[in-house]
């Protein structure tokens, strides 16, 4: 090896070994902004005044700008949430009428409805009762008949008597019947003459009797509870004519007396 190799050699050797130094020392760029920015930073940090109010203004105008913004916007919720609340009490207003209405119209018919249950029920009892009693009526003169047959007919013998056992058999059955459902006959003998009850076909002069006295019941009544179902024929009492001059002339006596 010559000379000259051997310096060229050693030339290449000392540029291999400086080219790792002038890397190392360089700063990355990312580091040099880094300090950069810390410097800055710092500087702030140490003298607030470096910021200038122009570049504060900015910051506390966006500040007082989102403050009114939000400040408008809950104003506008309140409102619409006072207009819902005013809504929904109407609402609630307007239900609870119409709530009170269909409780009025359900009493009214309930009461219309209970009224009308007990008018028909009442008008079904007096229909029964009606029919009751215009059935039974038509049976009472077969009553009456056994009653004449009774006192009017005396047997003479023994086939008499069967007879009139027999029929007789008959008219209690009969009477029983009338018994249960409520058939009662009336006794108006001594009692006041009742228009409601008797009906007077008869007039006797008589001082056994008070004047207006049943003396006579001709033909039975007959009661079906409060109803009548056939007014007593009956004879009624008067005072004699004698008696009544005589009063008269008694009452002239006393007049002129006093």
């Amino acid at each position: 090896m010559t000379a000259t190799e051997t310096l060229d050699t050693m030339m290449d050797e000392d540029k291999q070994l400086e080219t790792p130094q002038s890397t190392t020392e360089t700063p990355a760029p990312d580091q040099t902004d880094r300090a950069t920015v810390e410097t800055e930073v710092s500087e702030v940090a140490a003298d607030p005044t470096i910021l200038s109010d122009a570049a504060v203004e900015p910051l506390e105008g966006t500040a007082q700008g989102e403050s009114a913004a939000s400040d408008g916007n809950f104003a506008r919720d309140e409102a619409a949430l006072q207009q819902e609340i005013a809504a929904l009490t109407q609402a609630l207003q307007a239900t609870q009428l119409q709530l009170e209405d269909v409780k009025g119209q359900y009493a009214r018919l309930a009461a219309d409805f209970d009224n009308f249950r007990k008018r028909t029920q009442k008008e079904k009892e007096e229909l029964s009762d009606q029919v009751k009693c215009s059935t039974i009526k038509e049976l009472l003169p077969v009553v009456d008949n056994f009653e004449r047959a009774r006192s009017q007919i005396k047997p003479q013998n023994d086939g008499e008597l069967n007879i009139h056992k027999s029929y007789q058999g008959v008219y209690k059955q009969m009477v029983d019947c009338l018994k249960r459902v409520g058939v009662a006959p009336m006794r108006p003998e001594g009692q006041e003459f009742d228009p409601n009850l008797h009906d007077a076909v008869m007039r006797e002069e008589t001082d056994e009797y008070a004047e207006g006295t049943v003396i006579e019941e001709l033909m039975r009544g007959y009661t079906i509870g409060d109803r009548v179902l056939r007014h007593a024929m009956v004879k009624v009492a008067t005072a004699p004519e004698s008696a009544a001059p005589a009063s008269a002339a008694n009452s002239e006596a006393e007049a002129s007396e006093g």
